[in-house]
């Protein structure tokens, strides 16, 4: 039992490696061929964690192998627009203009009720609103509304809002952060005097603290220290 819990454990280790190095994409932003990659791990790494007796490399090799190969392809990817349809595919348009293409429909084998729902999840209930609804090569919609149809922003009203960059993160969950002194160029000795206007004492007491690029503090005590807070 516990050899077994062993290699599980090591064929655990060695499947999150090799998720780690095939990239951080989501589930959803997957490639056809990333994906037949990871379903194919998960049955690698199942056999030999259910049968001692298949000797663990029989596992760990040929996982090692997939994730080489994808890597490989990843590369030739960005080389190579060629090989980057063949893996992937191209986009589909699947409304061009407020009107359906319904030979795209039809080769991707998508449903309109799909893309209605698709539609309506992105807020746009009438199709003649769409300029452009496009079918990604990792599965997902893109809708381009016309140009009457879409929000408004600033630079549509002229107005020229300023720079709003990350905030800068000083403490987290009681923990200081100390990269946030050299990118916002405070000092602890601030961050010391923001702590007391709270009637904070110490950083393990604060859940969250940042501050904005307007200057902005952000500052959250922990649930236990509410009170004394003055919240």
């Amino acid at each position: 039992m516990v050899i077994l819990a062993i290699r599980t454990v090591i064929l655990y280790l060695v499947v999150v490696l090799a998720m780690r190095l095939m990239g951080k994409r989501e589930i959803g932003q997957l490639q056809p061929f990333e994906l037949v990659v990871i379903l194919m791990i998960s049955d690698l790494a199942a056999v030999p964690s259910e049968d001692v007796g298949i000797p663990l490399f029989a596992g760990v090799i040929p996982i090692l192998v997939l994730v080489l190969m994808s890597i490989s392809l990843s590369y030739l990817e960005l080389k190579s627009e060629r090989a980057r349809d063949i893996l992937n595919g191209k986009p589909s348009i699947l409304i061009e203009r407020g009107r359906i293409v319904e030979g795209e429909l039809v080769r991707n084998r998508l449903p309109l009720t799909d893309l209605v729902e698709e539609l309506r999840m992105q807020s746009i209930p009438n199709i003649n609103d769409v300029e452009f609804a496009i079918l990604e090569t990792n599965g997902k919609i893109s809708v381009l509304p016309k140009a009457n149809k879409r929000p408004v922003t600033p630079e549509d009203l002229k107005l020229q809002p300023g720079y709003e960059g990350l905030p800068c993160v000083f403490i987290m969950d009681g923990r200081l952060q100390q990269e946030a002194f050299a990118r916002s160029g405070k000092s602890e000795v601030w961050l010391k005097n923001q702590l007391k206007k709270h009637n904070l004492n110490s950083v393990k007491e604060v859940l969250f603290a940042s501050l904005d690029s307007s200057g902005n503090v952000y500052l959250q005590a922990k649930e236990k220290y509410m009170k004394k807070e003055g919240r």
